[in-house]
């Protein structure tokens, strides 16, 4: 094993053992993709796509997704997009305690619904065959009231509880640089995106690799690592799995 050898095992030892340490205590899922691309003009492409999510160590469904979106090239370095999805949530329980510590309320998990648009810029950069990118998204997130069960433990008895319907508005802004490596179909890439909505509630660092398999074909891994600071989606720090196809036509 050469120098340089050493060094990166090292590095790469660095980053590991932290991320394994945090993991005993942060939740583990896998995120899966597939999407198709088609070009109408040589500036305006339109996409479909579904997603599915795990969480609680991989071992229940989080959620589904299902989305359409166009972007439209501004300049030789901006574009701009916007898009729809339909997701599908299946959100966690919720129970509460009496002063003395015991069982009051209990809401098992259940699935909803939520409409999300999102309108972005992104500006691309090259230096050499490093490209940098900055993504600012807007995105508008709509809940309907939801009619679920909560059990009382004091009645003993089932009753209907509304979720009350919510909107809510997030700023995302993502810095991702991309390697194109000669001759070679993979192309690395890292990423750090901040969501703002009045202050700073999570940042997601993401490491992964695309691969070129075709023209028309591609398929990428990476991982994932999610801070969560403060939001009202009981969303827990986590690691993921991430894994995704692309067909363009």
């Amino acid at each position: 094993m050469n120098i340089k050898q050493r060094i990166f095992t090292a590095c790469f030892a660095l980053i590991l053992v932290p991320l394994a340490m945090q993991a005993q205590k942060d939740d583990f899922g896998i995120w899966t993709s597939i999407s198709a691309d088609k070009k109408i003009t040589k500036k305006w492409d339109v996409a479909v796509s579904g997603q599915f999510r795990t969480r609680n160590s991989s071992k229940t469904a989080d959620r589904w997704s299902v989305g359409v979106s166009s972007s439209y090239k501004l300049t030789s370095w901006l574009n701009a997009s916007a898009g729809y999805s339909l997701i599908f949530d299946n959100n966690m329980e919720s129970i509460s305690y009496t002063d003395d510590n015991d069982y009051k309320k209990w809401r098992p998990s259940y699935w909803g619904t939520r409409h999300r648009f999102n309108v972005a810029f992104t500006g691309r950069y090259k230096i050499g065959r490093l490209r940098l990118s900055l993504r600012e998204r807007w995105q508008y997130t709509y809940r309907p009231e939801k009619i679920t069960e909560q059990y009382s433990f004091s009645n003993a008895e089932w009753k209907d509880k509304a979720v009350r319907g919510k909107g809510k508005n997030v700023l995302r802004s993502r810095l991702e640089a991309s390697y194109n490596i000669p001759h070679c179909r993979f192309t690395p890439y890292a990423s750090v995106e901040l969501y703002h909505s009045w202050e700073l509630e999570k940042v997601r660092y993401t490491a992964g690799v695309d691969w070129k398999i075709t023209k028309k074909h591609s398929v990428g891994i990476g991982y994932i690592y999610q801070n969560v600071n403060d939001n009202d989606d009981n969303e827990a720090n986590r690691h993921i799995l991430n894994c995704s196809y692309n067909f363009k036509f």
